[in-house]
C-alpha cells in the first residue's frame, strides 16, 4: 500500500507502527509524525505555498515515503512443530502398536497419549498449543511445518515425525507433549537427545542449547515450576525416543506439565493459558534461533 505524505499524516495525527506479531523484542517500523507549529490564523510554515518556476504557485510536495517492512525476526528460519499423538489413534490400535526401529530399541509406532481426569486428551492439548505456536512463529517470519494436519487422524509414526524435520532441514524442531504421572507430581520438563552413535549425534549440543533456551522462556512465560519428579532443573536427556534418535536437526520434546495433576489440568484446559504456553515457546525458539 502507498504511504501517505507526511503532511497528511501530520494533520490526522497518525502513528505508523510495526506489526511483526508478538515478539518480545519487536521493533517499531514507523515513527510518530509531529504536527508543525501553526502561526496565528491557523496557517503553518510547512503549508505556505511558494511560487514555482512555472509560476503556478503550487506548494512543493515531498516524494512519498517507502513503506517500511514489518519486523520479521525469524525471516529465513524453518521450524518444525510436532503435536504429540493424534486424536484418532485410539481407533486403530493395530496401526499405532506396530513396532518401529528407533535405533536403541524397538517401540510402538505411536500411542494415544494421556488425558486429564475429566477426559481432556493430550492429543487435543498438543494440537491446540502447536497451532497457536505456528501462528505466532509465522507472524515473526518463520516458515513452519507441522507433522500432522489435524486432530482426527492416526499417526504418523514417530519415525516419520523425525523424518519430516530432517526433510525440511529445520533450524529447530519441537515435539509438544504433556505428561501423565501421579497426581501429586507437578511441573514441566524438556527432553533432549543423547549421543547414540547415530544420526542425532552431530546435533546433540545444539539440541541442548535449544532445550535450555525453551526451558528458560517457558518458566518465565507460564510461571509453571520445574518438574518435581523428572530431570534436573527441568532438563532430561534420553536415548530411547525415536523422535530424537532419528533427528538430524536440533530437536527437543516439551512435557508441558502433568495432566493428572488437578492444578495443571485446569490450566491446560484454559485457552488463555494455552496461548500463554504458545507465546512462551515462541520466545524460547526465537532466543535460540537468534543466538
Amino acid at each position: 500500500m502507498r504511504a501517505l505524505p507526511a503532511s497528511v499524516l501530520a494533520a490526522c495525527g497518525l502513528i505508523v507502527c510495526a506489526c511483526g506479531g508478538a515478539a518480545s523484542s519487536g521493533s517499531t517500523a514507523g515513527q510518530a509524525v509531529e504536527q508543525a507549529p501553526a502561526r496565528a490564523g491557523g496557517a503553518s510554515t510547512e503549508h505556505t505555498a511558494k511560487p514555482q518556476a512555472d509560476g503556478t504557485g503550487a506548494a512543493s510536495r515531498p516524494a512519498p515515503a517507502v513503506d517500511e517492512p514489518a519486523a520479521v525476526p525469524l525471516d529465513g528460519k524453518v521450524v518444525v512443530i510436532d503435536p504429540g499423538h493424534n486424536g484418532g489413534n485410539f481407533r486403530d490400535p493395530k496401526a499405532i502398536n506396530r513396532q518401529v526401529n528407533v535405533l536403541t530399541k524397538w517401540k510402538a509406532c505411536d500411542t494415544t497419549g494421556t488425558a486429564t481426569a475429566n477426559g481432556y486428551s493430550e492429543a487435543a492439548f498438543t494440537w491446540d498449543v502447536s497451532t497457536r505456536l505456528a501462528k505466532i512463529l509465522k507472524s515473526r517470519g518463520a516458515t513452519v511445518k507441522l507433522t500432522r494436519s489435524n486432530n482426527t487422524g492416526v499417526g504418523p509414526c514417530i519415525t516419520k515425525r523425525a523424518a519430516i524435520g530432517n526433510r525440511n532441514k529445520a533450524d529447530a524442531a519441537i515435539s509438544v507433549h504433556a505428561d501423565g504421572s501421579a497426581t501429586h507430581n507437578r511441573g514441566f520438563h524438556i527432553i533432549m537427545p543423547k549421543k547414540i552413535n547415530g544420526p542425532v549425534d552431530p546435533v546433540v549440543n545444539a539440541s541442548s542449547s535449544l532445550g535450555k533456551a525453551v526451558r528458560d522462556a517457558f518458566r518465565k512465560g507460564t510461571g509453571l515450576p520445574y518438574s518435581t519428579y523428572i530431570g534436573n532443573k527441568a532438563l532430561d536427556y534420553r536415548d530411547d525416543l525415536g523422535g530424537l534418535n532419528l533427528s538430524t536437526v536440533p530437536k527437543i520434546f516439551l512435557e508441558a506439565g502433568n495432566m493428572k495433576n488437578p492444578t495443571e489440568a485446569a490450566k491446560f484446559q484454559d485457552p488463555r493459558f494455552r496461548q500463554k504456553i504458545a507465546l512462551a515457546l515462541a520466545n524460547g525458539l526465537q532466543q535460540y534461533l537468534q543466538s
